[in-house]
Protein backbone atom coordinates (compact mmCIF):
# COMPACT_ATOMS: atom_id res chain seq x y z
CA UNK A 1 0.00 0.00 0.00
CA UNK A 2 1.47 3.52 -1.05
CA UNK A 3 1.47 6.30 1.99
CA UNK A 4 0.03 9.13 1.73
CA UNK A 5 1.84 11.95 0.63
CA UNK A 6 2.35 14.74 2.91
CA UNK A 7 -0.40 17.89 2.92
CA UNK A 8 1.30 20.41 0.91
CA UNK A 9 2.50 23.34 2.92
CA UNK A 10 1.40 26.09 0.51
CA UNK A 11 -0.80 26.19 -2.61
CA UNK A 12 -1.54 29.17 -4.95
CA UNK A 13 -5.04 29.81 -3.25
CA UNK A 14 -2.59 30.56 0.19
CA UNK A 15 -1.84 33.41 -1.49
CA UNK A 16 -5.39 35.07 -1.64
CA UNK A 17 -5.77 33.96 1.97
CA UNK A 18 -2.49 35.48 3.15
CA UNK A 19 -3.66 38.75 1.67
CA UNK A 20 -6.59 38.60 2.91
CA UNK A 21 -6.41 37.71 6.06
CA UNK A 22 -2.97 39.36 6.84
CA UNK A 23 -5.13 42.66 5.96
CA UNK A 24 -7.14 42.00 8.43
CA UNK A 25 -5.18 41.30 11.05
CA UNK A 26 -3.47 44.25 9.91
CA UNK A 27 -5.91 46.54 10.32
CA UNK A 28 -6.65 45.07 13.93
CA UNK A 29 -2.89 45.97 14.68
CA UNK A 30 -3.45 49.60 13.20
CA UNK A 31 -6.52 49.99 15.30
CA UNK A 32 -4.86 48.90 18.50
CA UNK A 33 -1.84 50.77 18.36
CA UNK A 34 -4.02 53.74 17.37
CA UNK A 35 -6.14 53.07 20.77
CA UNK A 36 -2.66 52.43 23.26
CA UNK A 37 -0.98 56.02 21.54
CA UNK A 38 -4.21 58.48 21.21
CA UNK A 39 -6.50 57.10 23.44
CA UNK A 40 -4.42 55.77 26.71
CA UNK A 41 -1.62 58.14 25.77
CA UNK A 42 1.08 55.53 26.08
CA UNK A 43 4.70 56.67 25.49
CA UNK A 44 5.71 54.35 22.46
CA UNK A 45 8.63 52.94 24.43
CA UNK A 46 5.87 51.13 25.86
CA UNK A 47 3.95 50.94 22.79
CA UNK A 48 6.58 49.75 20.29
CA UNK A 49 9.28 48.49 22.45
CA UNK A 50 7.76 46.15 25.05
CA UNK A 51 3.66 45.77 23.83
CA UNK A 52 3.68 45.20 20.01
CA UNK A 53 6.84 42.85 20.05
CA UNK A 54 5.37 40.82 22.36
CA UNK A 55 1.81 40.83 20.65
CA UNK A 56 3.60 39.77 17.64
CA UNK A 57 4.92 36.64 19.80
CA UNK A 58 1.70 36.07 20.67
CA UNK A 59 0.15 36.01 17.55
CA UNK A 60 3.32 34.17 15.64
CA UNK A 61 2.74 31.35 18.37
CA UNK A 62 -1.09 31.38 18.04
CA UNK A 63 -1.14 31.29 13.75
CA UNK A 64 2.07 28.48 13.45
CA UNK A 65 -0.02 26.42 15.73
CA UNK A 66 -3.42 26.08 14.20
CA UNK A 67 -1.12 25.85 10.93
CA UNK A 68 0.21 22.85 12.53
CA UNK A 69 -2.87 21.40 13.69
CA UNK A 70 -4.69 21.76 10.24
CA UNK A 71 -1.56 19.99 8.65
CA UNK A 72 -1.94 16.94 11.39
CA UNK A 73 -6.05 17.17 9.83
CA UNK A 74 -4.70 16.47 6.55
CA UNK A 75 -2.23 14.30 7.04
CA UNK A 76 -4.48 12.15 8.82
CA UNK A 77 -7.50 12.56 6.62
CA UNK A 78 -5.62 11.79 3.54
CA UNK A 79 -7.21 15.79 1.99
CA UNK A 80 -5.40 18.43 0.10
CA UNK A 81 -8.97 20.68 1.08
CA UNK A 82 -8.32 21.41 4.90
CA UNK A 83 -8.14 24.99 5.62
CA UNK A 84 -6.00 26.19 9.42
CA UNK A 85 -8.93 27.88 11.88
CA UNK A 86 -7.56 31.99 11.98
CA UNK A 87 -6.59 33.29 14.91
CA UNK A 88 -5.23 36.75 16.31
CA UNK A 89 -5.67 39.58 18.57
CA UNK A 90 -9.85 39.45 20.00
CA UNK A 91 -11.42 42.66 18.74
CA UNK A 92 -13.89 43.19 21.30
CA UNK A 93 -11.42 42.49 23.96
CA UNK A 94 -9.12 44.95 22.81
CA UNK A 95 -11.93 48.02 23.19
CA UNK A 96 -12.72 46.21 26.43
CA UNK A 97 -9.51 45.72 28.24
CA UNK A 98 -8.71 49.39 26.36
CA UNK A 99 -12.05 51.34 28.28
CA UNK A 100 -13.13 49.43 30.85
CA UNK A 101 -9.86 48.62 32.55
CA UNK A 102 -6.58 50.56 31.64
CA UNK A 103 -8.75 53.67 30.94
CA UNK A 104 -10.47 54.03 34.24
CA UNK A 105 -7.23 53.41 35.84
CA UNK A 106 -5.01 55.54 34.01
CA UNK A 107 -6.94 58.30 34.78
CA UNK A 108 -7.31 57.14 38.27
CA UNK A 109 -3.21 57.50 38.73
CA UNK A 110 -2.51 59.18 35.68
CA UNK A 111 0.39 56.67 35.26
CA UNK A 112 0.15 54.83 31.59
CA UNK A 113 2.72 52.12 32.91
CA UNK A 114 -0.45 50.74 36.17
CA UNK A 115 -2.93 50.58 33.38
CA UNK A 116 -0.41 48.89 31.14
CA UNK A 117 0.08 46.18 34.90
CA UNK A 118 -3.89 45.71 34.91
CA UNK A 119 -4.35 44.96 31.43
CA UNK A 120 -1.34 42.53 31.54
CA UNK A 121 -3.24 41.00 34.78
CA UNK A 122 -6.59 40.86 33.26
CA UNK A 123 -5.64 38.59 30.30
CA UNK A 124 -3.35 36.31 33.03
CA UNK A 125 -6.28 35.96 34.62
CA UNK A 126 -8.40 35.27 31.12
CA UNK A 127 -5.81 32.81 30.00
CA UNK A 128 -6.68 30.44 32.53
CA UNK A 129 -10.65 30.58 32.41
CA UNK A 130 -9.89 29.94 28.76
CA UNK A 131 -7.69 26.94 29.64
CA UNK A 132 -10.00 25.16 32.25
CA UNK A 133 -13.24 25.93 30.21
CA UNK A 134 -11.59 24.16 27.49
CA UNK A 135 -12.59 20.81 28.79
CA UNK A 136 -16.00 22.18 29.49
CA UNK A 137 -16.58 23.16 26.10
CA UNK A 138 -17.16 20.31 23.84
CA UNK A 139 -19.75 19.21 25.90
CA UNK A 140 -21.50 22.52 25.29
CA UNK A 141 -20.91 22.24 21.88
CA UNK A 142 -22.82 19.05 21.59
CA UNK A 143 -26.01 19.74 23.68
CA UNK A 144 -26.44 23.22 21.82
CA UNK A 145 -28.20 23.11 18.11
CA UNK A 146 -25.47 24.38 15.33
CA UNK A 147 -28.68 27.25 14.42
CA UNK A 148 -27.62 28.67 18.05
CA UNK A 149 -23.93 28.16 17.53
CA UNK A 150 -23.23 30.25 13.48
CA UNK A 151 -26.72 32.03 14.62
CA UNK A 152 -25.30 33.71 17.29
CA UNK A 153 -21.62 34.17 15.24
CA UNK A 154 -23.62 35.52 12.65
CA UNK A 155 -24.86 38.52 14.89
CA UNK A 156 -21.07 39.10 15.65
CA UNK A 157 -19.99 38.87 12.34
CA UNK A 158 -23.00 41.97 10.97
CA UNK A 159 -23.27 44.13 13.73
CA UNK A 160 -19.30 44.22 14.74
CA UNK A 161 -17.53 42.87 11.29
CA UNK A 162 -19.39 44.44 8.42
CA UNK A 163 -20.92 47.71 9.53
CA UNK A 164 -18.00 49.73 10.10
CA UNK A 165 -16.10 48.58 7.04
CA UNK A 166 -19.14 49.45 4.98
CA UNK A 167 -19.64 52.58 6.46
CA UNK A 168 -15.99 53.67 5.84
CA UNK A 169 -16.67 52.52 2.14
CA UNK A 170 -18.89 54.62 1.68
CA UNK A 171 -17.53 57.68 3.47
CA UNK A 172 -14.92 57.29 0.71
CA UNK A 173 -16.68 55.59 -2.09
CA UNK A 174 -14.22 55.87 -4.92
CA UNK A 175 -11.59 53.98 -2.99
CA UNK A 176 -13.92 51.98 -0.86
CA UNK A 177 -16.63 50.44 -3.83
CA UNK A 178 -13.88 49.98 -6.11
CA UNK A 179 -12.18 48.07 -3.88
CA UNK A 180 -14.80 46.15 -3.09
CA UNK A 181 -15.84 45.32 -6.68
CA UNK A 182 -12.36 44.23 -7.13
CA UNK A 183 -12.78 41.63 -3.88
CA UNK A 184 -16.17 40.78 -5.21
CA UNK A 185 -16.47 40.01 -8.28
CA UNK A 186 -12.91 37.29 -7.72
CA UNK A 187 -14.32 36.01 -4.46
CA UNK A 188 -17.82 35.79 -5.14
CA UNK A 189 -18.18 35.46 -8.98
CA UNK A 190 -14.92 33.62 -9.69
CA UNK A 191 -12.84 36.23 -11.79
CA UNK A 192 -8.92 35.62 -11.75
CA UNK A 193 -6.67 38.71 -12.08
CA UNK A 194 -3.41 38.50 -14.62
CA UNK A 195 -0.85 36.02 -13.47
CA UNK A 196 -3.19 34.55 -10.65
CA UNK A 197 -2.56 38.19 -8.85
CA UNK A 198 -4.35 37.28 -5.39
CA UNK A 199 -7.77 39.47 -5.38
CA UNK A 200 -6.78 41.06 -1.77
CA UNK A 201 -3.30 42.67 -2.87
CA UNK A 202 -4.78 44.18 -6.05
CA UNK A 203 -7.57 45.53 -4.12
CA UNK A 204 -5.04 47.47 -1.68
CA UNK A 205 -2.93 48.68 -4.46
CA UNK A 206 -5.58 50.03 -6.53
CA UNK A 207 -6.76 51.47 -3.34
CA UNK A 208 -3.41 52.73 -2.47
CA UNK A 209 -2.95 54.01 -5.99
CA UNK A 210 -6.08 56.04 -5.44
CA UNK A 211 -5.59 58.03 -2.48
CA UNK A 212 -2.29 58.69 -3.23
CA UNK A 213 -3.46 59.59 -7.08
CA UNK A 214 -5.63 62.19 -5.42
CA UNK A 215 -2.79 64.10 -3.48
CA UNK A 216 -2.45 65.42 -7.33
CA UNK A 217 -5.80 67.08 -7.85
CA UNK A 218 -6.11 67.91 -4.29
CA UNK A 219 -8.43 65.66 -3.51
CA UNK A 220 -6.72 64.02 -0.43
CA UNK A 221 -8.88 60.67 -0.71
CA UNK A 222 -7.83 58.73 1.67
CA UNK A 223 -6.00 61.12 4.24
CA UNK A 224 -2.32 60.23 2.77
CA UNK A 225 0.47 62.56 3.36
CA UNK A 226 4.05 62.71 2.56
CA UNK A 227 5.47 63.87 5.67
CA UNK A 228 3.91 61.67 8.35
CA UNK A 229 5.09 58.75 5.48
CA UNK A 230 8.93 60.04 6.13
CA UNK A 231 8.06 60.50 9.57
CA UNK A 232 7.32 56.68 10.06
CA UNK A 233 10.16 56.07 7.73
CA UNK A 234 12.39 57.16 10.27
CA UNK A 235 10.45 55.37 13.29
CA UNK A 236 11.65 51.69 12.24
CA UNK A 237 13.62 49.74 14.39
CA UNK A 238 14.26 46.23 15.86
CA UNK A 239 12.95 45.54 19.22
CA UNK A 240 12.22 42.35 20.18
CA UNK A 241 9.88 41.35 23.66
CA UNK A 242 11.21 40.92 26.82
CA UNK A 243 9.71 39.13 29.96
CA UNK A 244 7.19 41.34 32.31
CA UNK A 245 6.69 39.03 34.73
CA UNK A 246 6.73 41.59 37.67
CA UNK A 247 4.33 43.59 35.48
CA UNK A 248 2.15 41.21 35.19
CA UNK A 249 1.95 40.87 39.14
CA UNK A 250 2.07 44.32 40.13
CA UNK A 251 -1.75 44.98 37.94
CA UNK A 252 -3.28 42.54 41.28
CA UNK A 253 -3.96 45.43 43.32
CA UNK A 254 -6.42 46.13 40.97
CA UNK A 255 -7.82 42.92 41.05
CA UNK A 256 -11.68 43.66 42.03
CA UNK A 257 -11.95 46.05 38.80
CA UNK A 258 -10.58 43.17 37.12
CA UNK A 259 -12.40 40.25 37.76
CA UNK A 260 -15.87 42.00 37.29
CA UNK A 261 -15.08 41.39 33.31
CA UNK A 262 -12.77 38.59 33.36
CA UNK A 263 -15.23 36.37 34.42
CA UNK A 264 -17.71 37.25 31.97
CA UNK A 265 -15.23 38.07 28.77
CA UNK A 266 -14.09 34.39 29.94
CA UNK A 267 -17.24 32.77 29.13
CA UNK A 268 -17.55 34.64 26.18
CA UNK A 269 -14.31 33.40 24.86
CA UNK A 270 -15.47 29.52 25.61
CA UNK A 271 -18.44 30.19 23.65
CA UNK A 272 -16.98 32.46 20.84
CA UNK A 273 -14.23 29.54 20.15
CA UNK A 274 -17.17 27.14 20.11
CA UNK A 275 -19.12 28.64 17.39
CA UNK A 276 -15.90 29.41 15.65
CA UNK A 277 -14.89 25.72 15.52
CA UNK A 278 -18.58 24.82 14.82
CA UNK A 279 -18.67 26.88 12.01
CA UNK A 280 -15.19 25.47 10.53
CA UNK A 281 -16.36 21.92 11.02
CA UNK A 282 -19.50 23.25 8.87
CA UNK A 283 -17.35 24.15 6.41
CA UNK A 284 -15.73 20.75 6.64
CA UNK A 285 -12.63 20.86 8.56
CA UNK A 286 -13.36 19.39 12.43
CA UNK A 287 -10.88 20.68 15.00
CA UNK A 288 -10.61 19.24 18.84
CA UNK A 289 -12.43 22.32 20.90
CA UNK A 290 -10.51 21.92 23.84
CA UNK A 291 -7.06 22.04 22.04
CA UNK A 292 -8.27 24.87 20.65
CA UNK A 293 -9.44 26.71 23.73
CA UNK A 294 -6.56 24.96 25.85
CA UNK A 295 -4.20 26.99 23.04
CA UNK A 296 -5.90 30.28 23.52
CA UNK A 297 -4.96 30.59 26.61
CA UNK A 298 -1.38 29.47 26.67
CA UNK A 299 -0.50 31.69 24.12
CA UNK A 300 -2.74 34.82 25.66
CA UNK A 301 -0.84 33.84 28.99
CA UNK A 302 2.65 33.68 27.56
CA UNK A 303 1.84 37.06 25.65
CA UNK A 304 0.56 38.46 29.00
CA UNK A 305 4.34 37.44 30.59
CA UNK A 306 6.14 39.47 27.89
CA UNK A 307 4.09 42.48 28.00
CA UNK A 308 1.14 42.05 25.56
CA UNK A 309 -2.46 42.95 27.35
CA UNK A 310 -5.01 41.96 24.46
CA UNK A 311 -5.94 37.96 24.37
CA UNK A 312 -5.45 35.76 21.18
CA UNK A 313 -8.83 34.46 19.97
CA UNK A 314 -9.67 31.56 16.96
CA UNK A 315 -11.20 34.64 14.53
CA UNK A 316 -14.74 34.33 12.60
CA UNK A 317 -13.81 33.34 9.30
CA UNK A 318 -12.90 30.04 8.41
CA UNK A 319 -15.02 29.41 6.13
CA UNK A 320 -14.39 32.60 3.98
CA UNK A 321 -10.62 31.99 3.82
CA UNK A 322 -11.20 28.45 2.83
CA UNK A 323 -13.60 29.70 0.04
CA UNK A 324 -10.66 31.71 -1.33
CA UNK A 325 -8.38 29.09 -1.47
CA UNK A 326 -6.73 29.42 2.00
CA UNK A 327 -5.14 25.76 3.25
CA UNK A 328 -2.29 25.60 5.59
CA UNK A 329 0.59 28.30 4.91
CA UNK A 330 -1.40 31.16 4.90
CA UNK A 331 -1.91 31.04 8.89
CA UNK A 332 1.86 30.60 9.21
CA UNK A 333 2.85 32.99 6.88
CA UNK A 334 0.83 35.48 8.93
CA UNK A 335 2.43 34.77 11.65
CA UNK A 336 6.13 35.58 9.83
CA UNK A 337 4.31 38.71 8.61
CA UNK A 338 3.20 39.60 12.13
CA UNK A 339 6.64 39.04 14.05
CA UNK A 340 8.45 41.33 10.98
CA UNK A 341 5.79 44.07 11.64
CA UNK A 342 5.49 44.23 15.20
CA UNK A 343 9.51 43.53 15.57
CA UNK A 344 10.39 46.10 12.89
CA UNK A 345 7.53 49.24 13.99
CA UNK A 346 6.52 49.06 10.89
CA UNK A 347 2.98 49.39 11.95
CA UNK A 348 2.84 53.39 12.05
CA UNK A 349 4.33 53.23 8.09
CA UNK A 350 1.79 50.86 6.76
CA UNK A 351 -0.76 52.83 8.71
CA UNK A 352 0.37 55.84 6.23
CA UNK A 353 1.13 54.23 3.11
CA UNK A 354 -2.17 52.39 2.97
CA UNK A 355 -5.55 53.57 3.39
CA UNK A 356 -7.98 51.50 5.45
CA UNK A 357 -10.68 51.87 3.85
CA UNK A 358 -8.86 50.01 0.51
CA UNK A 359 -8.68 46.93 3.28
CA UNK A 360 -12.73 47.50 4.43
CA UNK A 361 -14.25 45.92 1.55
CA UNK A 362 -12.11 42.40 2.71
CA UNK A 363 -13.78 42.53 6.36
CA UNK A 364 -17.05 43.51 4.50
CA UNK A 365 -16.61 40.08 2.71
CA UNK A 366 -16.18 38.03 5.71
CA UNK A 367 -19.09 39.21 7.83
CA UNK A 368 -21.32 38.74 4.33
CA UNK A 369 -19.98 34.77 4.43
CA UNK A 370 -20.08 33.92 8.16
CA UNK A 371 -23.70 35.67 8.22
CA UNK A 372 -25.08 33.71 4.80
CA UNK A 373 -23.28 30.49 6.17
CA UNK A 374 -25.39 30.13 9.48
CA UNK A 375 -28.43 29.96 7.08
CA UNK A 376 -26.59 27.71 4.33
CA UNK A 377 -25.66 24.93 6.47
CA UNK A 378 -28.72 24.49 9.25
CA UNK A 379 -32.07 23.38 7.97
CA UNK A 380 -34.21 26.23 6.24
CA UNK A 381 -36.76 25.53 9.01
CA UNK A 382 -34.56 26.90 11.81
CA UNK A 383 -33.56 30.02 9.53
CA UNK A 384 -36.59 31.81 12.50
CA UNK A 385 -33.96 31.06 15.30
CA UNK A 386 -31.02 32.62 13.39
CA UNK A 387 -33.09 35.87 13.13
CA UNK A 388 -33.69 36.14 16.64
CA UNK A 389 -30.20 35.02 17.40
CA UNK A 390 -28.84 38.10 15.41
CA UNK A 391 -31.43 40.97 17.54
CA UNK A 392 -28.95 40.75 21.20
CA UNK A 393 -26.16 41.54 18.66
CA UNK A 394 -27.87 44.61 16.49
CA UNK A 395 -28.95 45.85 19.86
CA UNK A 396 -25.50 45.99 20.99
CA UNK A 397 -24.38 47.28 18.33
CA UNK A 398 -26.78 50.53 18.33
CA UNK A 399 -26.09 51.03 22.14
CA UNK A 400 -22.30 51.76 20.96
CA UNK A 401 -23.48 54.11 18.14
CA UNK A 402 -25.83 55.89 20.98
CA UNK A 403 -23.25 56.17 23.76
CA UNK A 404 -20.43 57.59 21.24
CA UNK A 405 -22.75 59.82 20.06
CA UNK A 406 -23.94 61.52 23.12
CA UNK A 407 -20.52 61.33 24.58
CA UNK A 408 -19.25 63.40 21.62
CA UNK A 409 -22.10 65.72 22.48
CA UNK A 410 -20.79 65.77 26.24
CA UNK A 411 -23.40 64.31 27.49
CA UNK A 412 -25.08 60.40 28.05
CA UNK A 413 -28.03 58.61 28.27
CA UNK A 414 -28.41 59.13 31.91
CA UNK A 415 -28.44 62.82 31.50
CA UNK A 416 -30.63 63.25 28.37
CA UNK A 417 -33.16 61.01 30.18
CA UNK A 418 -34.38 58.04 28.89
CA UNK A 419 -38.08 59.24 28.97
CA UNK A 420 -37.13 61.73 25.89
CA UNK A 421 -34.97 59.22 24.23
CA UNK A 422 -37.61 57.04 23.85
CA UNK A 423 -39.94 59.70 22.70
CA UNK A 424 -37.93 60.04 19.63
CA UNK A 425 -37.89 56.17 19.52
CA UNK A 426 -34.70 55.01 21.00
CA UNK A 427 -35.51 52.53 23.57
CA UNK A 428 -32.48 53.01 25.32
CA UNK A 429 -32.89 50.80 28.59
CA UNK A 430 -33.97 47.94 26.37
CA UNK A 431 -30.76 48.44 24.23
CA UNK A 432 -29.00 48.01 27.38
CA UNK A 433 -30.30 45.36 28.59
CA UNK A 434 -30.85 43.03 25.33
CA UNK A 435 -27.29 43.97 24.38
CA UNK A 436 -25.05 42.83 27.42
CA UNK A 437 -23.53 39.53 26.61
CA UNK A 438 -24.86 39.23 23.08
CA UNK A 439 -23.07 36.82 22.42
CA UNK A 440 -24.68 34.45 24.87
CA UNK A 441 -28.05 35.87 25.15
CA UNK A 442 -28.26 35.36 21.12
CA UNK A 443 -27.02 31.57 21.30
CA UNK A 444 -29.81 30.85 24.84
CA UNK A 445 -32.62 32.61 22.36
CA UNK A 446 -31.84 30.79 19.37
CA UNK A 447 -31.20 27.30 20.88
CA UNK A 448 -34.29 27.84 22.27
CA UNK A 449 -36.29 28.71 19.76
CA UNK A 450 -34.09 25.56 17.68
CA UNK A 451 -35.74 23.75 20.13
CA UNK A 452 -38.85 24.63 19.77
CA UNK A 453 -39.58 24.47 16.27
CA UNK A 454 -38.44 21.01 16.61
CA UNK A 455 -40.92 20.28 19.09
CA UNK A 456 -38.32 19.03 21.68
CA UNK A 457 -39.73 21.38 24.35
CA UNK A 458 -37.84 19.97 27.59
CA UNK A 459 -34.54 20.41 25.82
CA UNK A 460 -35.93 23.93 25.01
CA UNK A 461 -36.98 24.77 28.86
CA UNK A 462 -33.59 23.17 29.80
CA UNK A 463 -31.92 26.26 27.85
CA UNK A 464 -34.22 28.96 28.96
CA UNK A 465 -33.89 27.70 32.39
CA UNK A 466 -30.08 28.34 31.66
CA UNK A 467 -30.99 31.66 30.68
CA UNK A 468 -32.75 32.63 33.92
CA UNK A 469 -29.10 31.21 35.84
CA UNK A 470 -27.14 33.19 33.78
CA UNK A 471 -29.13 36.11 33.44
CA UNK A 472 -29.61 36.11 37.92
CA UNK A 473 -25.32 36.31 38.05
CA UNK A 474 -24.77 38.84 35.32
CA UNK A 475 -23.73 36.76 31.96
CA UNK A 476 -26.08 37.50 30.19
CA UNK A 477 -28.50 40.87 30.14
CA UNK A 478 -26.28 43.10 33.09
CA UNK A 479 -23.72 44.90 32.77
CA UNK A 480 -21.31 42.84 35.03
CA UNK A 481 -21.35 39.76 37.06
CA UNK A 482 -23.17 39.87 40.50
CA UNK A 483 -26.05 38.44 42.15
CA UNK A 484 -29.86 39.53 41.10
CA UNK A 485 -28.11 42.10 38.88
CA UNK A 486 -31.35 42.29 36.62
CA UNK A 487 -33.92 40.11 38.08
CA UNK A 488 -36.94 40.62 36.38
CA UNK A 489 -35.47 39.14 33.21
CA UNK A 490 -34.10 36.48 35.04
CA UNK A 491 -37.42 35.77 36.57
CA UNK A 492 -39.08 35.79 33.04
CA UNK A 493 -36.78 33.05 31.42
CA UNK A 494 -37.49 30.67 34.57
CA UNK A 495 -41.57 31.53 33.40
CA UNK A 496 -40.51 31.11 29.79
CA UNK A 497 -38.66 27.86 31.36
CA UNK A 498 -41.76 26.55 33.56
CA UNK A 499 -43.99 27.01 30.13
CA UNK A 500 -41.84 25.33 27.68
CA UNK A 501 -41.59 22.54 30.30
CA UNK A 502 -45.48 22.44 30.66
CA UNK A 503 -45.88 22.45 27.13
CA UNK A 504 -43.31 19.03 27.15
CA UNK A 505 -46.01 17.56 29.40
CA UNK A 506 -49.06 18.42 28.01
CA UNK A 507 -47.14 16.69 24.37
CA UNK A 508 -46.54 13.98 26.14
CA UNK A 509 -49.74 13.25 27.23
CA UNK A 510 -50.93 13.80 23.94
CA UNK A 511 -48.94 11.21 22.58
CA UNK A 512 -49.65 8.33 24.79
CA UNK A 513 -53.62 9.17 25.46
CA UNK A 514 -55.38 5.99 24.03
CA UNK A 515 -57.48 7.04 20.85
CA UNK A 516 -60.92 5.59 22.73
CA UNK A 517 -62.98 2.78 21.36
CA UNK A 518 -62.36 1.29 17.94
CA UNK A 519 -65.78 1.07 16.11
CA UNK A 520 -66.74 -2.53 15.00
CA UNK A 521 -67.29 -2.50 11.25
CA UNK A 522 -70.64 -3.22 9.92
CA UNK A 523 -70.82 -6.92 7.79
CA UNK A 524 -71.47 -6.51 4.50
CA UNK A 525 -74.64 -7.59 3.04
Amino acid sequence: MMPSPRPALWTSGDWNAFFGFGTNILVNMLVLTGLLRFVLKMPDAIVFGRILPALGLMMFLSTVYYAWLAYRLAARTGRNDVCALPSGVSVPHMFIVTFVIMLPILIKTNDPVQAWQAGLTWVFIQSFILMAGGFVAPVVRRITPRAALLGTLAGVSIAFISMRPAFEMFTTPLIGLTCFAIILVSWFGGVTYPKGTPAGLVAIVVGAAIAWGSNLFDLGLGGMSLARLAAAVGGIGLSVPIPAIGHVFSGFPFLGVILVTAIPFGVYDLVEAMDNVESAEAAGDGFPTTRVLTADGVVSCIGALMGNPFINAVYIGHPGWKAMGGRIGYSAATGVMVIVLSWLGVISLLLDLVPVVAISPILLYIGMLIGAQAFQTTPKTHAPAIALALTPHLAAWAKVLVDGALGAAGTSADAVGLDKLAGVGVLYHGLAIMGEGSILSGLVLAAVATFVIEREFAKAAAFALAGAVLTFFGFMHGPAIGVAVTPQVALAYAVVAAFLYGCKVVKAATVTQPAGPVATPLPTP
